[in-house]
């Protein structure tokens, strides 16, 4: 019985999800109420002009530029607290399946070791080195539960960041006084955000300023990943060059008609298209190759990240992947006011990577 009253006047906890792009930052306050998480506040902050470029702009601060930016979003979204989670980026990070032989549980470790050797190209001493077991197919009984099998190889899920861009990354976390319960990086935040553990298999397109990442998931694990270097920013260049105009103008230009201008902004409409079309290419031979190698489908595209919410870009998206297309919803995962629900769910594409670190943080803070 005490226990039951110590767990009903438990004080309710405040956590923050902190996504740092390389063109604005978001953050989420949530708390755990009634066995909800429930939102308490959120803001997303560009960073074009400190580094005195344009708004949706990639853009590479000092540290000092980046405390002081991540203390304004603080401040403007009224955030009552320090812990968080906080997002890597995947450009900052190595990942990569391997495969190895069948050993006992307890030498799984010193295998990985041995194998990850082979494919990360500095000392191991100088990265921080995380693995995971990928399940296997058949370990799945027909009730959904999982079955231990060890007699065949198995395939490992393998993540290294560079020592000395986690230290780069914790000073600016300590500049800025928050206190990360973890880091992760921003492709497991935006799984847990947005994909469920069902059996389906679905891919992610994040598509930010600077790059486009592919993420293939299945029943919540992640099976394949791809970076095209191509992002929402190189419509922009590229807009502005064709039309002569400045990146200023062609970025509002491109966010006020988008695919949608008419017949009127037919070379505004080619221009997008082309940019669209070579991300959509590579993403459809990372989903081929996905399915010749596990002889699989992708049932569904769930579209992230601030460049998916150019006017038109799903129907484009539609056409060329011929399957169900649609935006993520991540605050969907929350409990948030009634009136703000069209607001939200515009907005979910560009919060999924903040909302899935916050979940982790709350989940960790709870336990």
């Amino acid at each position: 019985m005490s226990g039951f009253f110590s767990s009903l006047f438990k004080k309710e906890v405040s956590v923050l999800g902190v996504d740092i792009g390389s063109s604005a930052i978001k953050i989420v306050q949530i708390k755990k109420k009634r066995g909800k998480a429930v939102l308490e506040t959120y803001g997303e902050l560009t960073l074009g002009p400190y580094g005195g470029i344009e708004v949706g702009r990639s853009v590479a601060l000092p540290q000092e530029k980046q405390i002081e930016a991540i203390k304004d979003i603080l401040r403007e979204a009224k955030t009552t607290t320090l812990q968080c989670g906080a997002s890597l980026p995947l450009t900052s990070s190595l990942i990569t399946f391997i495969t190895i032989p069948p050993v006992p549980e307890k030498q799984i470790g010193d295998v990985v070791m041995i194998e990850a050797r082979k494919y990360i190209p500095v000392p191991l001493d100088e990265v921080f080195l995380d693995y995971s077991i990928i399940p296997r197919e058949e370990a799945f009984s027909a009730d959904g539960n999982e079955e231990k099998k060890t007699s065949e190889n198995q395939e490992i899920l393998v993540v290294a960041i560079h020592n000395q861009y986690l230290n780069e990354y914790q000073s600016i976390m300590t500049g800025s006084a928050l206190e990360p319960v973890f880091y992760e990086i921003e492709i497991f935040s935006a799984i847990r955000a947005v994909a469920d553990h069902g059996i389906a298999t679905v891919m992610l397109i994040d598509m930010g300023a600077r790059a486009t990442k592919l993420y293939i998931v299945e029943r919540g694990v992640l099976r394949a990943s791809h970076i095209i270097n191509k992002g929402s920013q190189d419509i922009t260049l590229a807009l502005s060059k064709a039309l002569s105009i400045s990146p200023e103008s062609a970025e509002s230009l491109k966010r006020t008609k988008g695919l949608k201008g008419g017949p009127e902004y037919r070379e505004l409409t080619e221009i997008i298209t082309v940019n669209l079309d070579y991300i959509f290419y590579e993403a459809n031979a990372t989903l081929l190759n996905y399915q010749k190698k596990y002889e699989k489908n992708v049932g569904r595209v769930f579209l992230t990240g601030g460049g998916v919410l150019l006017k038109g870009f799903i129907d484009l998206a539609k056409i060329s992947f011929q399957t169900d297309v649609a935006y993520a919803d991540p605050f969907s995962k929350l409990e948030t006011p009634a009136f703000l629900g069209e607001e939200l769910a515009a907005a979910g594409p560009e919060f999924a990577v903040a909302i899935g670190a916050a979940l982790r943080c709350l989940a960790e803070a709870n336990q």
